[in-house]
């Protein structure tokens, strides 16, 4: 599956598992990044595919199925950029941290620091293409595990997000939009957008098309993770308090979808 950004083109295909790969090309001069590389094997039989050279590798964070190819697809002609606060990326070139801007193929991308399911994990953004790329930060309808983050990071990480225009389109790593929609609809059931989109989501798994990318507005106005400070439905259904602070209810929200078997 492909699709145009601007001037650049995506690539987008499943890897591992429940992964999607990434790759960014720009046809005018030939450069393309993998964003992170989950399988070194499916992503240069998409190169070869496509005639196109890997020249980037853009990596959101450390974890195996993001940084597991890194090895084999590094070359000298291939710059690794990745987290700077975190010592785990393999082959790591050039380490950014939040604010940073990085140059590729004409186009700038912003990093933005998206901590919280890892302490060091980063997002790309690319301002004028309207397009981020959030590896476990947000998904479809959630976002990652809290493995090394605290309540608060993950949740100053979220609204980070949240401030993006709703136009903004959004390609995460994973497959999993439709258990995430099982445990959004048990917490805001009365959501009738929501309601519409899982729906929606059934129609495309049952025929087996990927429900990445979204949009940030659908998120915002749908993600339970990105709601729980606006949605008293979610607060009620999750135990939180009136007074609770939104890190408080995000990590309330967080653990209730830990413990959900919907």
């Amino acid at each position: 599956m492909s699709a145009s950004v601007g001037p650049l083109e995506v690539a987008q295909f499943p890897c591992l598992d429940d992964n999607y790969g990434y790759l960014i090309h720009d046809p005018k001069t030939g450069q393309t990044a993998a964003v992170d590389t989950p399988c070194a094997v499916t992503y240069k039989r998409e190169l070869e595919k496509r005639g196109w050279t890997l020249t980037h590798i853009l990596n959101t964070h450390h974890h195996g199925d993001h940084v597991g190819g890194n090895m084999a697809l590094k070359t000298e002609s291939v710059q690794v950029l990745g987290p700077a606060n975190d010592g785990r990326i393999p082959c790591l070139d050039i380490p950014l941290k939040e604010s940073d801007t990085l140059s590729f193929a004409g186009a700038n991308a912003v990093v933005i620091d998206v901590g919280g399911h890892t302490t060091g994990h980063i997002a790309f953004y690319f301002p004028e293409e309207k397009t981020l790329f959030s590896g476990d930060s947000l998904f479809s309808l959630g976002c990652g595990k809290m493995f090394e983050g605290t309540p608060e990071q993950f949740w100053a990480s979220l609204q980070r997000l949240r401030n993006l225009p709703d136009d903004t389109t959004i390609y995460c790593a994973h497959e999993y939009t439709e258990g995430n929609a099982r445990f959004a609809i048990s917490v805001e059931p009365g959501n009738p957008e929501l309601v519409r989109r899982v729906e929606e989501i059934r129609e495309k798994r049952s025929r087996g098309e990927p429900t990445v990318p979204s949009l940030l507005g659908e998120e915002k106005r749908t993600n339970p993770f990105l709601r729980g400070d606006v949605s008293p439905e979610i607060r009620r259904n999750v135990g939180a308090a009136e007074d609770e602070d939104g890190a408080a209810i995000f990590h309330k929200i967080r653990l209730g979808k830990d413990n959900f078997r919907g």
